[in-house]
């Protein structure tokens, strides 16, 4: 009797089953210098008040705002306010203080007048009094104490990227040491008799092992740590050689003999080295023999999550975005990110098959929503489109044909 073809797993219940039971990693603490990528761990909070006092905004002289209410008003100088030099006494009426920008308001001051509505009289830095030619206001230029934060207030909430915005604010809110999610740990291993390493001479019938270095990649940029186990020959012990090495890796990617013919060793390693795999077909193009289990670590509560990717660079890559980097980002705290977003069509699209379609496409973010136009090449062994796309228009399986200005999902390439 004829077997049944094992049923495809629709994209969605696979990414479900991926991401089922995944909680962030462990927090750990690093220096400032070394934060910039991580995620928050946990709220922060300003060890202190910004500003920490009132600053002037200008250069030009620190008054009582009362004493200038029929300019022009002539005022006694008593001193001066500098950025690390402030005045130490206090302002009395009828007087004022020489200020530079960002130096202390002095205590009975309410107002700065800025240089250029002032007159000198005398000389510029040994004169006596000063002139002021223009009306002034309680608060003109002058940054209050506490008008950006306040300490103890949150600054970044929880599951915030750090990237140079955020860095700046770390370190303006009094804090050299940062609360971060521990990256995530990512072997990644490419199979096949036929692979060389990059700027290897190609003998008949190798190829270069590329997956690796672009994954690694994609796992860097997502804020993972990417460890490159090198090629397993199509050997069960050179398989678990491998396996054995990154046994403690938070996920294990294999690109490669994850298929059903007489060479594709990986699923029956994998099972021997103590995985235990849920699928191993999607319903996605490209991307179909696509595997997914988890296998026990020693020490360790969660399991070792295992993604079996084509051996296809395209499809590698393709798959990667749609499975591997949300289990990434579900590790850091931001199960959110790079979701699929909504865009409008540039071109018409003819009926889809059985499969969700990943098309490669261009985006013209010049219009609200962007507008996704695919490659008019979508053959799956070309690497170049890749280069080419901006993001991949998500067409559902069994969609109808699709006009242009129709609406559609994408999902963002670059992050």
């Amino acid at each position: 009797m004829k077997s049944q073809p094992t049923p495809l797993i629709p994209v969605a219940t696979a990414l479900a089953r991926v991401l089922d039971g995944v909680t962030p990693s462990d927090p750990e603490s690093v220096r400032l210098g070394d934060a910039l990528g991580r995620t928050l761990a946990a709220p922060l909070k300003a060890k202190l008040t910004h500003p920490p006092f009132d600053a002037s905004s200008m250069d030009g002289y620190a008054v009582r705002a009362a004493d200038i209410t029929a300019p022009p008003t002539t005022l006694a100088l008593l001193g001066v306010s500098a950025a690390g030099r402030p005045f130490a006494g206090k302002l009395d009426a009828g007087h004022a203080i020489r200020i530079f920008t960002g130096a202390p308001v002095p205590d009975g001051a309410d107002a700065v007048v800025i240089q250029e509505d002032t007159r000198a009289d005398g000389t510029e830095n040994g004169g006596t009094a000063i002139t002021i030619l223009a009306p002034a206001n309680r608060g003109d230029n002058i940054r209050c104490r506490g008008q950006d934060f306040a300490e103890g207030q949150t600054v970044l909430r929880r599951g915030r990227r750090l990237g140079p915005r955020e860095i700046l604010m770390c370190a303006t809110s009094g804090h050299a040491n940062i609360p971060v999610i521990r990256k995530p740990t990512v072997a990644i291993l490419a199979t096949g008799d036929e692979l060389v390493e990059p700027g290897t001479a190609l003998a008949p019938g190798q190829i270069t092992s590329s997956n690796s270095y672009g994954l690694a990649a994609l796992i860097t940029a997502a804020g993972g740590h990417a460890q490159i186990l090198g090629i397993a020959r199509d050997t069960h012990a050179s398989l678990a050689e491998k396996f054995a090495a990154c046994a403690n890796a938070d996920i294990l990617v294999t690109t490669g003999g994850a298929s059903v013919g007489d060479h594709d060793l990986v699923r029956p390693a994998l099972e021997a080295a103590g995985a235990k795999l849920d699928f191993y077909k999607i319903a996605m193009r490209p991307g179909k023999p696509t595997v997914f289990g988890t296998r026990p670590r020693s020490n360790q509560k969660t399991p070792q999550r295992i993604l079996g990717l084509p051996g296809n660079p395209l499809s590698a890559m393709i798959g990667a975005r749609v499975f591997l980097i949300p289990l990434i980002t579900t590790l850091l705290g931001r199960p959110e990110a790079l979701s699929a977003v909504p865009a409008t069509l540039g071109a018409p699209l003819g009926p889809n098959g059985p499969r969700d379609h990943y098309m490669r496409a261009t985006l013209d973010t010049s219009t609200i929503p962007p507008r996704a136009t695919p490659l008019p090449n979508q053959d799956s062994s070309l690497v170049s489109g890749l280069t080419q796309a901006d993001c991949l228009l998500v067409v559902p399986a069994n969609a109808p044909a699709q006009a242009p200005g129709s609406t559609v999902a994408i999902l963002p390439l670059d992050f």
